[in-house]
């Protein structure tokens, strides 16, 4: 009995069998300070490597390939890096070969970049597991109908353009009219299990503002922000997107309802098209590449609700409008992919009008599917009263316009008070769904 026990022993003890590995390497041909060509590589798209040796190394991403070569993007900044320098794959793409993001649980309370490195100072995100960046594909079927409302906070938005769990959603603006406000608005008051911020392309000041003002104590907890600001890398700036995606899928997965918030789409496009030009495609509408349009529907649609796990992904995106333009590529696509769109109007903000949602060319697809009938019908009276009203704007200012001549008008001058009322609301106040609805019919409902 004592020779079998230690013949087992010995067993466990036992060295487990050494299998040699080759170690991928290759060699860096040319760089131009943004793009790279390695020689002697054969990666798929997307792995990370390292080019150069000791402090002198960067990270740098596998982005696609030209006659017989590895074309790269830098991820860092300047690099002092000289001929022939070895690249490699690093960490898990090493024996994946396929990009990873870490997400569950441990990344609640959390500020992480493009690459997923923690940079809140917190330490090591320890206790993660991996979901595919690129995020799994589903067949139509296993995504659900949107059956409920999401509480958002924002009277206009409650009443107006009701928004349901597992919805898509654009907000699309110019510059400087209230895009960021509005968001901040949405995250502090949303009814979510957990909120995914992505912090794309914007400014590196933005990046602390939006902690301290919008997500702070027991909202803290519960998100997780992925901040990529504007002198990032394009690729890190896409990878920022993808992460923060991928992170909501993965909370999906378990069941729960997620707020995704993207500021902005139009950053995560731009960085597309330098990547695209990069690469010598041909730049087609606005400077746009195909591939940087082509890749907004992949990201979008991987938001939504699931079937299996009852979770959903309830998306916001911030659209910037180039010059105030509406027909702007990127504003024209997500238009046509997303569920709904808010459309922030200049005019108005110039007015004092904030929210400057303008409400005429904004819709909620899903409205009909989970608001009530009087709830619905009380909306388009409002509608009805702003449209009538805009449309005679310039009469009645001009004084034009005499009294009794038209009840529908006379009607929307009478409620045009009460209409910007509803609209109007303070940033740091509060409305809920049920309270926006009680208003908007108890005003509008007999209309």
């Amino acid at each position: 009995m004592l020779n079998t026990f230690a013949h087992d022993y010995l067993e466990r003890l036992a060295a487990p069998v050494f299998v040699a590995k080759p170690r991928v390497s290759g060699r860096l041909a040319s760089f131009d300070g943004l793009s790279m060509e390695a020689v002697g590589l054969s990666l798929p798209v997307g792995t990370v490597c390292a080019v150069g040796t000791g402090k002198g190394a960067v990270e740098a991403e596998v982005i696609g390939f030209r006659n017989g070569r590895t074309l790269l993007m830098n991820l860092g900044g300047p690099a002092p890096l000289l001929p022939n320098a070895p690249v490699r794959p690093i960490g898990r793409q090493e024996q994946s070969g396929a990009g990873e993001a870490e997400v569950g649980a441990a990344l609640l309370g959390r500020v992480i970049d493009g690459a997923g490195k923690p940079i809140d100072g917190l330490g090591p995100i320890r206790g993660a597991h991996y979901w595919p960046l690129g995020g799994k594909l589903q067949s139509p079927l296993d995504r659900g109908r949107v059956r409920e409302p999401m509480d958002v906070g924002v009277r206009a938005i409650n009443g107006l353009l009701t928004i349901g769990q597992g919805q898509r959603v654009g907000i699309m603006a110019g510059s400087g009219v209230g895009k960021s406000v509005l968001l901040g608005m949405i995250v502090r008051a949303a009814q979510a299990d957990v909120a995914v911020v992505g912090l794309i392309g914007e400014r590196s000041r933005e990046v602390s503002d939006f902690l301290e003002t919008n997500i702070h104590g027991a909202a803290r907890q519960r998100s997780v922000v992925v901040a990529v600001p504007a002198n990032h890398s394009p690729v890190l700036r896409i990878r920022g997107a993808l992460r923060a995606t991928a992170i909501a899928e993965a909370f999906r997965d378990e069941g729960k309802r997620v707020l995704l918030i993207m500021d902005s789409l139009t950053r995560v496009a731009h960085a597309g098209r330098e990547i695209g030009l990069a690469l010598g495609e041909p730049a087609s509408a606005r400077g746009y590449p195909p591939s940087a349009i082509a890749m907004l529907p992949g990201l979008i649609e991987r938001a939504g609700t699931c079937v299996h796990s009852g979770g959903s992904i309830t998306a916001i995106y911030t659209v910037l409008a180039d010059g105030d333009d509406g027909n702007d590529p990127v504003v024209d696509s997500a238009r046509s992919i997303l569920d709904g769109h808010i459309v922030l109007s200049r005019a108005l903000a110039e007015r004092g009008i904030y929210p400057a949602i303008d409400v005429g060319p904004s819709v909620s697809r899903v409205m009909t599917d989970i608001a009530g009938k009087q709830h619905v019908h009380a909306a388009r009276v409002l509608r009805r009263h702003l449209a009538t009203y805009e449309e005679n704007r310039d009469l009645v200012l001009m004084g034009a316009y005499r009294a009794g001549a038209d009840p529908a008008i006379d009607a929307a001058i009478a409620a045009h008070g009460a209409v910007l009322e509803y609209i109007r609301q303070d940033a740091d106040s509060i409305v809920s769904l049920d309270a926006a609805i009680e208003e908007l019919v108890g005003v509008f409902g007999d209309g």
